[in-house]
């Protein structure tokens, strides 16, 4: 089966996107943002957008929409450690870095390590993700806010990778596609339903009590999704 992607799409087209079918990105505007094949974990989270579309359909609205653009993102990244050999701690666990313009005052599009850190400038705005369920935004724009609060799992992954250390897709990373892949993963699934899945899927891999599963679960303790 050959996998279809679409490249100089438009004219000065700022986004890339995964359109049920195929993979699409724009070449930017040159003012604003580069070209969207220029990031190797950009081209890998609209591939992943694919996966999930078929291996759980999470709804792409509030937190299963968040969850849905977060595993996205948590993919996106390993396969660009997995590129550099990258271990957890010596990445810099941004997402679309080269993609923002020297004009823009930013670093990236989004900053797992960091959510709300990765730009602050006068026409695109401050990052406006939260890394803490404290600051959970409630909004009926972008879907109910599936580019913001995703910030939130994207920091939840990004503790238990570096806290486990090694590569992030030795332990981590295999216990997020199986949840993404567990029957218990309904389509609507919020954070903490996605939560719960990933200490257990962690019990199953790696052990009951297994330094995974203590890592995993305090990850989303951490970030306000567990207790």
């Amino acid at each position: 089966m050959a996998l279809l992607g679409t490249v100089h799409y438009g004219e000065d087209y700022d986004n890339a996107f995964w359109n049920g079918a195929q993979m699409v990105f724009g070449d930017g505007d040159g003012e604003l943002f580069n070209r969207f094949t220029a990031a190797l974990d950009v081209v890998a989270h609209e591939l992943t957008h694919g996966v999930i579309e078929r291996e759980a359909g999470l709804i792409y609205a509030d937190q299963s929409g968040a969850l849905n653009e977060s595993l996205a993102d948590v993919f996106g990244v390993m396969v660009k450690q997995h590129h550099f050999e990258q271990a957890a701690e010596e990445a810099d666990w941004l997402i679309g870095e080269g993609l923002l313009t020297e004009r823009v005052n930013g670093r990236a599009l989004r900053s797992m390590a960091n959510p709300g850190s990765a730009y602050d400038d006068p026409v695109l705005g401050k990052d406006p993700q939260p890394g803490h369920m404290d600051a959970f935004v409630n909004t009926a724009s972008d879907n109910g806010g599936v580019h913001i609060n995703s910030g939130i799992p994207n920091r939840a992954f990004y503790l238990a990778a570096t806290r486990l250390g090694g590569f992030s897709w030795e332990a981590a990373g295999p216990v997020w596609f199986d949840a993404l892949r567990d029957s218990r993963l309904a389509r609507d699934a919020d954070f903490a339903t996605f939560a719960e899945i990933t200490v257990r899927c962690a019990q199953q891999r790696f052990g009951a009590d297994s330094p995974v599963m203590d890592a995993v679960r305090q990850a989303w303790v951490d970030v306000g999704v567990l207790r």
